[in-house]
């Protein structure tokens, strides 16, 4: 069973060091290309979009009950990669740094138990969003070339 209270911290700890680094971010650094035809704004497009995600399955799950929702993941990445770069920059950074908000505060309003019931029968909507932004704040510091 996931430790409710480390995951709520490592979601809003994540959460924090995106609001500091991406504070210092010039529109030139969120325009830097990435692998596979991304930008450092296109992939915090894709955090929001997959945090949207969650969030549409948790107020799905809450009026029918917690079940698998199957998707292709990296279909949908390739998809919506060329959405994610049709968004201007800065709206990039707002779209998910609220997107982010919302889904973080939403987790650390869970009970242990329904955390718990999303873990088993949920299965591929992870809780733990720090994890999905440390990959890819990993990447973007790497296209950056800071540390």
């Amino acid at each position: 069973m996931v430790d409710f209270n480390i995951l709520t911290s490592k979601n809003a700890d994540s959460l924090d060091q995106y609001r500091e680094f991406l504070s210092a971010c010039t529109e030139s650094d969120l325009t830097t290309p990435m692998s596979a035809g991304w930008t450092v704004s296109a992939v915090l497009v894709h955090l929001a979009f997959w945090d949207q995600r969650a969030l549409t399955l948790l107020d799905k799950w809450e009026k029918d009950g917690i079940s698998f929702s199957a998707i292709d993941t990296d279909v949908v990445n390739e998809i919506t990669r060329h959405l994610c770069l049709a968004i201007p920059p800065k709206a990039a950074v707002d779209l998910f740094l609220n997107t982010a908000k919302t889904l973080d505060d939403r987790i650390a309003k869970m009970t242990p138990e329904t955390m718990a019931n999303i873990e088993e029968n949920g299965k591929n909507v992870h809780l733990n969003r720090a994890a999905h932004r440390e990959i890819h704040m990993k990447d973007i510091k790497t296209a950056l070339r800071r540390s």
